[in-house]
């Protein structure tokens, strides 16, 4: 079987890449693919695979086992994202004990006043761009103000985020992590000088296990990273994937208005849909993985395709139809298994919140034809655009 170079399917396959991952899925739930005439990986696009891989031990998360490490492992440390258990589960121990359901909910009224202010700023004449007034701002503010990241900082790290999740070459990435390590090592400095106080860093700078384990510095740093960017990244693009989707289907958008108690289902319809994540990070293979009727060999990178599993006719009738009554258990958009999103509450939440204030404040919310073409993010782990005109 060929590889397939999805170079080749050209800038459509970034606007719209559910079609041919249903082509591919035609033939099987794995594919070795390329990027661009790159090197070649594994692809997941079917979900019951795609839910098996992201469970299967084989597949480890450390690049260790193919003799290789991360750039950002690499600058910044080992994050929950680059290593498998032990290591894995006394990270996510660690964390879970200060980024609780209860600190989570606990924002709930906060989220809520942001939104507010958000909408209240919004332009009089009643058109703009949706990403800059509400889907970034918001879960930038909350990520950073849950940290203790100071305010004067955050259109900075909007900069050294984009490059490193979206890069717009090899070399602004490389400085974009280099930047943030040093930030972050002048940041949790600043916390230990301080004295206590309640965010969640100074928290994570001070907790112990019961045996009396704490982070290491570079493991506080590659945590405080990925708290940053995992805590703004995914919401900033649920959010406008989630609007985009409502105001490209009006009969679920008024639907939706018509009964808010539809709103939690359709949040998780959103993250089926046109899920914020595309894929996730990648995956090494330490043993031999049948997967389908291939055989993913020893050293192999994978990529798990959340938003291809989640448009799989097989697990979701009418894949590619939205619908905000679906029955979306099982969806991929989080994850599965160990490596499941911390923050998906924190996640829903701010969903759930902007979407519903926005709905209600806004009635005659929609896509601004003016604002020209959507601009898509690149590669294949982010999924969303870089603006979205609407007007209201």
């Amino acid at each position: 079987m060929t590889t397939v170079d999805l170079g080749d399917y050209g800038p459509d396959f970034t606007a719209n890449p559910y079609p041919y991952y249903a082509r591919l899925r035609e033939s099987g739930p794995v594919h070795e693919v390329r990027v661009a005439g790159g090197d070649p990986f594994w692809l997941i696009v079917g979900h019951e695979a795609a839910r098996a891989a992201l469970v299967d031990p084989r597949l480890s998360k450390s690049p260790s086992v193919v003799g290789a490490m991360m750039l950002d492992e690499q600058v910044i440390g080992p994050n929950l994202l680059v290593v498998d258990p032990p290591d894995h589960t006394r990270l996510r121990r660690l964390v879970a004990r200060e980024f609780t359901g209860r600190r989570v909910e606990a924002l709930r009224p906060r989220v809520q006043q942001i939104t507010d202010e958000l909408l209240d700023a919004m332009p009089s004449h009643g058109r703009g761009d949706l990403v800059d007034a509400l889907a970034f701002p918001l879960p930038i503010i909350v990520i950073c103000e849950l940290l203790g990241v100071p305010a004067a900082d955050r259109d900075r790290f909007r900069t050294w985020s984009n490059e490193v999740v979206a890069p717009s070459g090899p070399q602004a990435e490389v400085d974009a992590i280099h930047t943030l390590a040093r930030y972050l090592d002048e940041l949790i400095e600043d916390k230990r000088c301080a004295g206590p106080t309640d965010d969640l860093l100074s928290a994570l700078i001070r907790a112990r296990a019961e045996d009396d384990d704490r982070l290491s510095a570079p493991e506080l740093r590659a945590l405080a990273y990925l708290l940053l960017i995992a805590g703004h990244e995914t919401t900033v693009n649920l959010i406008s994937n989630g609007v985009r989707a409502l105001l490209t289907h009006p009969d679920q958008l008024a639907a939706l208005r018509a009964d808010f108690s539809l709103l939690d289902g359709a949040v998780e319809e959103m993250l089926r849909y046109d899920g914020p994540v595309e894929t996730g990070t990648v995956r090494f293979a330490a043993q031999p993985v049948p997967a389908g009727d291939r055989v993913i060999p020893v050293g192999a990178t994978v990529l798990v395709g959340l938003a291809a599993g989640d448009r799989d006719p097989s697990r979701y009738p009418a894949p590619d139809t939205f619908d905000i009554k679906r029955d979306t258990r099982g969806h991929l958009a989080f994850g599965h298994g160990i490596h499941f999103c911390l923050g998906a509450p924190l996640a829903r939440l701010e969903a759930r919140t902007a979407i519903r204030a926005l709905l209600e404040r806004c009635p005659d919310l929609a896509l601004d034809p003016s604002g020209g073409p959507l601009d898509w993010l690149p590669g294949m782990l982010i999924r969303g655009v870089r603006r979205l005109p609407v007007r209201w």
